[in-house]
């Protein structure tokens, strides 16, 4: 069976664990609109795609598609050229052998403020594949120039893990 659209923003929905009347809101239109865009009735108007695959921690390409862009390869950027942390995201992807597919989106500001204060990461504890991230590390080569995939490793099992910064 061919994977819809409208399948996947049901399927990254349900990952975030967030309702459709929650995403409705998010973007500012009904329940049933989401509804009939998961049922494949109807699609989104083209002008809120980008704001469902920032929601979704995702391209448009991929909303789209089906099908991760690739990620550029890590690079320092020189500090002059470098984001706030405010502007930045750290995206966090598990694939398992088994079909389970994890994605966490989390601004670098909020990464910033856990590793300062000693605070755990509640949307990681609960995922073993990510329970050892070092978000203090990250940050830190985050603060130093250090953009783009910063960790790929496939485990034993055929699990998948990256971590990109943007």
């Amino acid at each position: 069976m061919q994977e819809t659209m409208g399948k996947r923003m049901a399927a990254y929905r349900k990952e975030m664990g967030m309702t459709q009347d929650e995403l409705a809101e998010k973007v500012g239109v009904s329940a049933q609109a989401v509804s009939k865009w998961e049922n494949d009735q109807t699609c989104p108007d083209i002008t809120l795609l980008p704001a469902l695959a920032k929601i979704f921690g995702i391209t448009v390409d991929e909303l789209l598609s089906g099908k991760a862009e690739a990620q550029p390869a890590v690079q320092l950027v020189p500090e002059e050229k470098r984001k706030d942390i405010k502007d930045m995201m750290l995206r966090m992807k598990v694939d398992t052998n088994d079909g389970d597919r994890v994605r966490i989106s989390v601004p670098m500001a909020l990464v910033k403020v856990a590793a300062e204060t000693g605070m755990g990461m509640p949307q990681v504890s609960g995922n073993a594949a990510l329970q050892q991230i070092d978000f203090t590390q990250i940050l830190s080569m985050v603060e130093k120039g250090v953009m783009g995939n910063l960790m790929e490793v496939e485990t034993g099992d055929g699990t998948t893990v990256h971590i990109f910064v943007e």
